[in-house]
């Protein structure tokens, strides 16, 4: 199996998939992004607005972290959608998201949009998972 080491954590969620994700669970309504593109705050020691959209870092520490924290936050009234790479054999899926979050499987990879491991701009490559919105409301 080929090792990849992606030289960061920060790639964009594609512009329809925020419209998709917009329109179906917030009804058009804006929302807060907590973990945001080159961010200059951390999302996880912040409170959270009352909607939420999180695509965060897919490296383990901070992804379970976000999810942690997205459990605390929706635990006072606040609605999450997460953006994650589907991993059901985890701990984390059966401790925080399958007893307390729907789940929608995107059909095909999301293409997001960054810096690859040659240092290039890339929009049209498909990330290394499959991936799933997890709501919490």
């Amino acid at each position: 199996m080929k090792q990849r080491k992606p030289m960061h954590d920060n790639w964009e969620t594609p512009k329809e998939l925020l419209y998709y994700i917009r329109n179906k669970y917030f009804g058009s309504k804006d929302f807060f992004d907590p973990c945001p593109l080159n961010s200059k705050f951390d999302g996880l020691n912040i409170k959270w607005k009352k909607r939420n959209f999180v695509n965060p870092p897919y490296n383990r520490k901070d992804k379970e972290a976000f999810i942690r924290k997205a459990y605390t936050e929706n635990k006072t009234g606040k609605h999450i959608i997460m953006l994650l790479p589907v991993s059901t054999s985890t701990r984390i899926f059966h401790q925080y998201i399958l007893p307390y979050a729907n789940i929608e499987f995107l059909k095909g990879r999301v293409k997001f949009k960054g810096i690859n491991s040659k240092g290039e701009m890339v929009s049209n490559k498909c990330g290394m998972h499959d991936s799933m919105l997890v709501e919490f409301k």
